[in-house]
């Protein structure tokens, strides 16, 4: 069961172009020029993970994938939109 600062802020996160909610976790999508992202904050553990998704497969799963094989230019954009959410953007380089 969630509290109510949590919904907030998952909400929050929810607002930013993009994002949708799912439960106590909130997801974007991102494509580049060649590579294909899924992006989760989840809220009981207040980090990010990056997910590499296969182009245009069918059945193939989505990676994880370290940070620093992320681009910089969206891992800023992710950061910008957890400040923007209200949620201290440092977690983005939290670990699990």
């Amino acid at each position: 069961m969630s509290d109510g600062s949590e919904q907030s802020t998952l909400n929050a996160l929810g607002k930013q172009e993009g994002w949708r909610v799912e439960n106590h976790a909130a997801r974007v999508h991102y494509s580049g020029a060649t590579d294909r992202y899924s992006i989760e904050y989840y809220h009981p553990s207040d980090c990010v993970l990056y997910w590499k998704v296969p182009p245009e497969e069918v059945d193939a799963a989505a990676v994880p994938v370290a940070r620093s094989n992320v681009p910089a230019p969206l891992r800023e954009r992710i950061c910008e939109d957890l400040a923007a959410a209200g949620i201290d953007p440092a977690v983005e380089e939290r670990s699990l």
